[in-house]
């Protein structure tokens, strides 16, 4: 899992690097998931910093997506590898966040800079009240610790909608668009922010 994590890093930055030299593409961050054994692993930051280094991509518009997975594991060893990660200058996330380990207090003291919301409550949210005030409860909250939020799994206008209310403003799912060719996705959001200039797209490595 290390090796092809690494792998899929210097892919994710690689495309990064690429993006940063084209005027319709420079906007865009790249989001890329990182499991427990990746993050616990001890050259991580290593090698992230070398990944970096090596294909030149901003820091900035990095995305790492944790999951729910490393707080299972020594809380203090991991917030201080996050600490390390977001001196580099990228942006850690909490992915399916609602669904395993997480709590206030981890949502607190970890350092990360953005919450993503399970899909399992966005699809639910429109026909049950309960998860909508879940939901609505996430995004505030989120925002009260200073992250962003953002809604994974959002198929219908109707979902885009209640959690717009709730004052999201980034959102995932097969109402914008499926899963694509890299080629395809380039071709589709330097179309797009020539006609409608529409708001900075991410583009997801897994």
């Amino acid at each position: 899992m290390v090796a092809i994590g690494g792998w899929v890093l210097e892919q994710g930055c690689t495309t990064l690097a690429r993006w940063q030299k084209d005027p319709g593409l420079r906007h865009l961050s790249l989001s890329v998931n990182v499991s427990a054994s990746q993050l616990m692993h001890e050259d991580f930051e290593e090698l992230v910093r070398d990944t970096l280094e090596k294909t030149r991509a901003e820091p900035r518009r990095l995305v790492l997506e944790l999951t729910e997975s490393v707080l299972v594991t020594d809380i203090e060893l991991v917030i201080a590898r996050l600490k390390a990660l977001r001196a580099l200058g990228i942006t850690l996330s909490l992915d399916d966040f609602g669904t395993g380990y997480s709590s206030l207090s981890y949502l607190q003291r970890l350092p990360i800079q953005q919450v993503k919301i399970d899909r399992s409550f966005v699809q639910d949210a429109v026909a049950n009240p309960a998860s909508a005030s879940l939901v609505n409860n996430i995004v505030l909250m989120s925002r009260d610790l200073g992250h962003t939020v953002l809604a994974e799994g959002v198929e219908t206008d109707a979902q885009h909608a209640l959690l717009a209310r709730s004052g999201c403003i980034e959102f995932q799912g097969y109402l914008y668009g499926r899963p694509m060719p890299l080629a395809t996705f380039e071709q589709h959001i330097g179309s797009r922010d020539e006609t409608d200039g529409s708001a900075p797209a991410t583009g997801r490595a897994t």
